[in-house]
């Protein structure tokens, strides 16, 4: 059976339409949630608080989604939370109380934590004929697809905010009334998306799968038991050291473009853009035979280290906006490789577990280093240093490029196991 027929079975595409529309609420409600609490608060630390809520489920919610994604078929997992997400969604903007959106917006996060490892899991079950059997450029295209529906909806979800804030404004609606619209609407996508998982029969775990999930002992199935996995070692530290760069980049980017490139906010507009193409084109070369999974993951994790380091060394912004593109395509490749190489590797509970590990991570690592490197730019600019004539975000940014570079020799085969 082809490509093109593999990808195209019915449950597969049920899955993604799903994905796409929530995903789409998720920019929506991401955006309008910074606004809300900007409305609520006044302050742009409070705003920045909203990174803080991406680090906490990753640090506090991991070991209860280890549990849940262990326990659950996948398909009760992925339909129960967008339920609960749902109302949750629905009650977040009726009070506004810093408290009040900040707790409903952590257990948005918590929940969204245990969904994404099923559904990662669930894709190669979806895809392919036979569970002892894969192969790694459908699975890698399926991968870089599901992929594409969340990120690909970051324009779509911030141009849909955009507007309705709008047509709120022009209806005369004040306060963070202008927002609840935003928030239910939300809502609906989550119900949208629970309604494409119902539709498909199973999700898995296939026979091979519950045979093995039934040899695990209870002791097996806490998050850290992931951590323990061999082949969850060899590709942590790449998605750590990946997030390390993304973390950096988003919490630098607008300060680096604006007082280091000169080049204002059409500038940053532009950056992000080209990171998008360069996301695009990662997902494309991924699909490619005989492709070492662990190479992938090194290589794509490389290229975003020196991409990084040159734009903080150089600060020209030529490289940066060409870097921009390279940056997307060696993230993203680097990513899919992951999680295809997770899902190859390992099945049942462990594979639940895994995914879980790999998300945590990205997550943890994404909001950790976004708050660091903005700290250090900040600690000195405070102490009008300017190390090696850089200035702080420059400095900053070449500094986590270096570190990412460092990191990916972490990335390694577990001993006895074949390459791939």
């Amino acid at each position: 059976m082809g490509l093109k027929d593999r990808l195209n079975r019915r449950d597969f595409r049920r899955l993604i339409v799903g994905q796409a529309i929530s995903s789409f609420g998720d920019w929506m409600g991401t955006l309008a949630l910074m606004y809300f609490v900007l409305e609520i608060s006044g302050s742009t630390t409070a705003v920045g608080g909203v990174l803080v809520l991406r680090l906490l489920p990753s640090a506090l919610g991991a070991p209860l989604a280890a549990r849940v994604v262990t326990r659950w078929r996948r398909r009760s997992v992925m339909m129960t939370s967008d339920l609960i997400r749902a109302g949750m969604a629905l009650t977040l903007p009726l009070l506004p109380f810093l408290w009040w959106v900040y707790f409903w917006a952590f257990l948005i996060e918590v929940v969204g934590l245990i969904f994404l490892p099923a559904r990662d899991a669930a894709v190669p079950f979806l895809i392919e004929d036979d569970e002892d059997e894969h192969d790694t450029s459908v699975l890698e295209v399926a991968n870089g697809i599901t992929m594409a529906t969340s990120y690909g909806m970051i324009p779509v979800g911030a141009g849909a905010f955009g507007l309705i804030l709008w047509a709120s404004n022009q209806a005369g609606w004040e306060g963070h009334w202008r927002y609840v619209v935003v928030f239910w609407l939300n809502a609906l996508t989550y119900l949208a998306s629970y309604v494409a998982v119902r539709s498909i029969p199973d999700l898995g775990p296939g026979p091979h799968e519950r045979r093995a999930a039934e040899r695990e002992t209870e002791t097996q199935r806490g998050f850290f038991a992931a951590l323990r996995l061999p082949t969850v070692r060899g590709v942590i530290p790449g998605v750590a050291v990946i997030a390390l760069g993304l973390g950096a980049l988003f919490s630098l980017g607008v300060v680096f473009v604006r007082n280091v490139l000169g080049a204002g906010a059409v500038g940053f507009g532009a950056l992000v853009v080209l990171f998008g193409v360069g996301a695009l084109i990662g997902l494309l070369l991924v699909h490619r035979k005989g492709w070492n999974l662990l190479s992938q993951i090194r290589t794509g994790t490389v290229v975003q280290g020196v991409v990084i380091a040159l734009m903080g060394a150089l600060a020209s912004p030529a490289w940066s906006f060409a870097g921009a593109v390279l940056f997307g395509a060696g993230a993203t490749s680097a990513l899919v490789g992951g999680i295809t190489y997770l899902q190859e590797r390992l099945g049942g509970g462990d594979r639940n577990l895994a995914l879980t590990a790999f998300h945590a991570t990205l997550r943890f690592g994404l909001a950790l280093a976004a708050l660091l490197s903005g700290a250090a730019a900040d600690l000195l600019d405070g102490a009008d240093a300017t190390p090696f004539g850089m200035a702080p975000a420059q400095f900053v940014l070449m500094l986590s490029g270096l570190v990412v570079l460092a990191g990916t020799v972490l990335v390694r085969a577990p001993r006895n196991e074949r390459p791939g």
